[in-house]
């Protein structure tokens, strides 16, 4: 970072920054989300001006002769980013089971770097980590629907006595592809019932919200009273 700055440098690292705010804010635009163009584009400007503010502070760095006060300019881009961890926290929805807006609060967390890069100067670097965030945004979009990806769930299965164990239904979860987290099971001396709770992942893939075969086949099995599937998702980020 140069000891002094002149307006054409703070002019070309604003415009860069607002390209670079721009190209982030339009993924998150494009699919609907709450914090778009505008919330990235403030975020990524603020991180640049005060970039820009602690260039400019350089001159009084430390401590005057004549002053006990202390200019400590790192605290400015370390205010910056505490300041953004506040709103990707406001960015993340959690609803029951399912949890909204990691990868936008991960946006805005990314485009503050990407602005202290370029009001700090460094304008090769910030540029084309904004070229490299808005791929990863866009481009891997597709991508991410060819992954098998595996959901967790729970299964609560009530059964008449000894009408089903844990390793019988272990190893027909587990022959339909399923992860095993955990099993437990209780009893009911009175009702002679037993109850069967298990923790699984799952590949759920594009149909997660449609009930696997293998749980509609246990809820038909002989002895199984009540069957409870219940899914725990991620929304869309």
């Amino acid at each position: 970072m140069p000891p002094e700055i002149h307006w054409p440098a703070i002019a070309l690292r604003l415009a860069l920054t607002l390209c670079a705010g721009a190209l982030l804010g339009s993924d998150r635009s494009r699919n609907g989300h709450p914090a778009g163009l505008r919330t990235v584009l403030l975020v990524t400007l603020a991180a640049s001006v005060a970039m820009i503010q602690m260039n400019l502070l350089i001159p009084t760095n430390g401590k005057p002769s004549d002053s006990y006060v202390v200019m400590d300019l790192m605290r400015l881009p370390l205010g910056i980013l505490t300041g953004v961890g506040f709103i990707g926290a406001g960015a993340i929805i959690r609803k029951g089971d399912m949890v909204q807006g990691v990868t936008t609060a991960a946006t805005l967390w990314f485009g503050t770097v990407v602005g202290l890069c370029l009001g700090g100067g460094q304008l090769v670097l910030g540029s084309v980590s904004a070229i490299l965030g808005y791929l990863v945004l866009a481009a891997l979009r597709g991508l991410e629907g060819h992954i098998e990806q595996y959901q967790p769930a729970t299964l609560t299965i009530m059964t008449e006595e000894n009408r089903l164990v844990p390793a019988d239904l272990r190893r027909r979860l587990e022959a339909a592809g399923f992860r095993i987290k955990s099993i437990s099971m209780d009893h009911s001396l009175a009702e002679r019932r037993q109850r069967i709770r298990c923790e699984v992942r799952w590949p759920a893939g594009r149909r997660a919200a449609d009930v696997p075969q293998v749980i509609e086949d246990l809820e038909r099995s002989p002895g199984v009273t009540h069957l409870i599937w219940r899914q725990m998702r991620a929304g869309p980020n």
